[in-house]
Parts: structure tokens; sequence; C-alpha cells
């Protein structure tokens, strides 16, 4: 599966940098499909290949991550790859329905 597409990058260009606001637009979800780990990416940096956006697994964070990772990453017991949600709209981070 395609990651990041041109429509997507052309999406996070157009956003550009949100780090000033209270409510930033997710621009994409990507999920490992064995378990709970999300990423929700609101920004991307074409020339460094690093995501900033929201990360749940253990435990919820605001961070960075890397395309590399999410392409490296696999499952053990099915050794599945980071799946992009295909269905996925962009929306503002407060109309996500996360985990509790």
């Amino acid at each position: 599966m395609k990651l990041l597409t041109s429509s997507l990058l052309k999406q996070f260009a157009d956003v550009g940098c949100q780090c000033d606001k209270d409510d930033p637009l997710v621009i994409a979800k990507y999920f490992l499909p064995e378990g709970y780990w999300t990423w929700y990416a609101t920004e991307y940096d074409p020339e460094t290949g690093i995501f900033f956006g929201y990360v749940v697994g253990y435990f919820s964070e605001w961070g960075s991550f890397s395309l590399a990772d999410l392409k490296s990453l696999r499952t053990k017991s099915l050794n599945l790859g980071i799946e992009r949600d295909l269905h996925f709209e962009p929306t503002s981070f407060s109309k996500l329905k996360l985990p509790t």
C-alpha cells in the first residue's frame, strides 16, 4: 500500500504548519491492522520525511514520526505492515472519535 500519495502531499503542503492551531486538521490516518496503534498526521515535511501528529499506542501523545519508520514496521504474528485508512476524510482533531 502506498502510504503517501501525491494528493496527500498536496494537502499537507496546502495546510502547512499547524503548530499555532488549537484544533489542527488531521490529513491522514495510519494504523497497524493487528493491534490498536494509530497515527493521525497533521503535518508532513517532504524534505525530512517526518510527520507530526497524534499517536495512539500504549499511551496517546502528540509527536513526530517518520515515513521510513511507518514503512518498516511489521506485526510479529502475521507480518502485516502499516496501512493508510483509505476512507479517512481530513477532519479537525476535535471531531475524531479516539479511544479512551
